[in-house]
């Protein structure tokens, strides 16, 4: 009970609580079919670059409703919006998944999960708008912490692609998502209550349109503008956000098509990554984030940068291959976690409270924006080889330690 995050755990309450305890059955859902997601749409005959363009697509479809979040999430409130779109976003790509055959059925599904920056944008707010803004870094730590826990299922997809073929497995896992999802934003619906904000939000933005009510992103764009902290956070958020796309997109790939690692083992690698973030997260990193963000920041960025280089070093063949895999997802775990965990505090600190949906929805929708365009650069690359679109993360997590550096230089009295 004396480690931080245990002590968060147990002493959360209302919508934190609500967020934070049903966050595991992301896991127990989504989180067993990302490791295939990619060999699947090889599997069914996609090339790389037309699964980079389906991610590009992905991530256009994200700034699209980016945009739209912000009002949506005022109007319905921040409960009822995470329940109508985590459902159009989640659940119904899983149906259109589990029937894919070709290229089209999964840019259409790449168009309904594009959705899922709704409910991004409502969920932060309920979790976060009712809670001690002290507690915020410690919150999104358990958020992430949720999530890795979802790796140590990875056997469950290993033993059904060892069972079945590839293709009739990840069929599975997408069906089980679908049940386990919709059961997720079912729980999450029943045990949370509309926050303070939100209700004034929702008597505010009564009679008004969602047209009307986007005409006033222009004062939220000048709030941001104001902001220091805003605009680092938003170039962190983006370089994190573009190279856990490509890893996402492209990790499966080079590991099972140029290290040749067979199918069934592919889950157990994030499963040992995210056991190591595990560890990282109750011992090391809730004391180097008690001061402030720069130290972790940076060693984040160092850390993740010395993976996917050591992911582009290792060589095809023998047990130096399974050797320096797993090297290179101890830094990954430690990277990759700390990263997103910062990305996503860095947002919430820095935002504006009475107009933090919709200053949030224009954040997502730059991010996603300037995200975007690393799907397609990393299928092309990953066309040519399959190390190229580890040597562009390499190059961006550079440029993440190198932006960090100068914002805390000149604003050497920041905290966050």
């Amino acid at each position: 009970m004396n480690n931080p995050l245990i002590k968060t755990l147990w002493e959360l309450r209302g919508n934190p609580r609500a967020c934070v305890y049903t966050e595991p059955l992301w896991g127990l859902s989504m989180n067993l079919c990302l490791p295939y997601a990619s060999v699947y749409m090889i599997a069914l005959g996609l090339s790389d670059a037309e699964i980079g363009f389906i991610a590009t697509v992905y991530m256009l479809s994200q700034v699209v409703f980016a945009f739209l979040s912000g009002p949506i999430t005022d109007k319905l409130g921040r409960r009822k919006t995470t329940a109508v779109f985590d459902f159009i976003a989640w659940c119904i790509p899983c149906l259109i998944w589990i029937r894919a055959e070709h290229f089209w059925f999964f840019l259409v599904a790449a168009l309904f999960n594009g959705a899922m920056k709704v409910p991004t944008n409502s969920w932060d707010c309920l979790m976060v708008e009712d809670a001690e803004k002290s507690r915020i870094t410690r919150i999104y730590s358990l958020v992430i912490v949720c999530g890795q826990l979802s790796a140590l299922f990875a056997p469950i997809s290993s033993v059904l692609v060892s069972h079945f073929t590839l293709v009739k497995a990840i069929r599975i896992l997408y069906a089980n998502a679908f049940v386990v999802m919709t059961g997720k934003l079912i729980l999450l619906y029943l045990f949370s209550r509309e926050t303070q904000t939100g209700l004034i939000r929702i008597k505010e933005t009564q009679g008004k349109s969602i047209r009307s009510l986007l005409g006033g992103y222009g004062g939220v764009v000048q709030i941001m503008g104001k902001s220091r902290g805003t605009i680092f956070a938003l170039i962190i958020t983006a370089l994190v956000g573009a190279v856990g796309m490509i890893n996402t997109t492209f990790w499966q790939v080079v590991v099972s098509k140029k290290l040749l690692i067979p199918d069934p083992l592919l889950p157990l690698f994030p499963m040992f990554r995210s056991i190591i973030s595990l560890a990282f997260f109750f011992t090391v990193i809730p004391h180097i984030t008690k001061v402030n963000l720069k130290t972790p920041l940076l060693l984040g960025f160092a850390a993740y940068l010395i993976g996917q280089a050591m992911l582009v070093l290792t060589p095809s063949a023998g047990l130096l291959t399974y050797g320096m895999l797993g090297v290179s997802l101890v830094f990954d775990g430690f990277g990759a976690g700390i990263l997103a965990m910062l990305a996503e505090s860095l947002v919430a600190l820095h935002v504006d409270v009475a107009e933090r949906a919709r200053v949030m929805a224009i954040q997502h929708m730059i991010i996603m924006g300037l995200t975007a365009p690393f799907g397609l650069i990393g299928g092309i690359l990953s066309g040519i080889s399959r190390d190229l679109p580890f040597v562009l993360t390499s190059g961006l997590l550079l440029t993440g330690f190198l932006v960090t550096l100068w914002y805390y230089c000149k604003n050497s009295d920041v905290r966050s």
